[in-house]
């Protein structure tokens, strides 16, 4: 059994229990022998950077590399499967094996794997013409029966939080809840179409591929097209935070995403600050405490004060 990264241990054991994580990491090492025998690999060690799945580069028998990604606590495995299925390798890494069941998938290796947070900040108006660029090769319209969630369901999760501080806001200032409850609403209301989307497009989950950038780890949603700016805006993080000019970043962050994508500006802005307030929430009842959510919710607060 390879080395796992200590930081990998401590996430899980915050976000699943120290109980279920470690049982789960005792069945690890023989589900990864039998899946190195099903699909003939050499499994070489996991990558440091993990969250909510193992993940792990790979050698196939005929010296084909690719990646192997699994977590048996993962509730968006049969969301995801689908989105990598419908995408099919056009702006995003291509899905080679699976076993649904098991949750378990074989994908493409992106080599040399760069990750887009590389470019952040000296190269952030790049950095943002690549999300771009990727988010226009990736969006589907919408497939007229499917269970993926939608943009509109998952703003109710800001409900949740005014219900766990008993309708109050807690720790979060209560005019951006407000706000971001609000742009939810009515950005999806007044969406034009509604396309499959990514779901977590941002800057750790965009690899270099040879002389191109593609895509990995969707999560797959359906709704406003906007919706998938959201990411971008609190993100890299935690690089994100430590960027002087802040304010001037976002700032050009929407003008260019309006631009490239042909979306308002405001259109754009809210949904960075709705998403924003979103996952800094997320974080929160998730016990994502080193995540920082207060840093996110300060991306929020720069972009409720944005003139546009």
């Amino acid at each position: 059994m390879f080395h796992l990264p200590e930081d990998f241990l401590h996430f899980m054991r915050e976000v699943y229990g120290t109980e279920a994580a470690n049982a789960w990491f005792q069945r690890l090492p023989s589900f990864l022998e039998e899946c190195a025998e099903r699909w003939q690999l050499t499994l070489l060690p996991p990558f440091e950077n993990l969250s909510f799945h193992y993940v792990a580069p790979a050698i196939r028998a005929d010296g084909t590399p690719v990646i192997l990604k699994t977590s048996e606590f993962s509730d968006e495995f049969e969301h995801a499967l689908a989105a990598l299925r419908i995408f099919n390798g056009r702006g995003i890494a291509r899905l080679l094996e699976c076993d649904e069941k098991k949750k378990v998938m074989l994908l493409e290796r992106l080599q040399p794997g760069t990750m887009l947070e590389s470019l952040v900040p000296e190269q952030d108006a790049q950095a943002t013409s690549i999300l771009a660029a990727i988010m226009r090769q990736l969006w589907r319209p919408a497939p007229k029966e499917h269970s993926f969630p939608t943009v509109a369901q998952l703003g109710q999760d800001l409900r949740q939080l005014r219900a766990h501080y008993a309708g109050g806001y807690g720790p979060f200032p209560p005019r951006l809840v407000d706000e971001a409850m609000d742009l939810f609403a009515t950005l999806s209301a007044s969406a034009q179409e509604s396309m499959l989307l990514h779901g977590d497009l941002q800057h750790y989950n965009i690899l270099q591929a040879q002389d191109t950038w593609l895509a990995i780890d969707p999560k797959g949603v359906v709704g406003d097209p906007g919706y998938e700016v959201g990411a971008s805006f609190f993100n890299p993080l935690p690089r994100i935070l430590l960027v002087p000019n802040l304010e001037q970043m976002l700032a050009r962050r929407v003008a260019q995403l309006s631009e490239e994508l042909g979306m308002e500006r405001a259109r754009i802005r809210g949904w960075g600050l709705a998403q924003c307030v979103r996952n800094a929430w997320s974080m929160m009842a998730n016990n994502q405490l080193s995540q920082n959510p207060q840093g996110v919710l300060r991306c929020a607060e720069i972009l409720s004060r944005l003139t546009i």
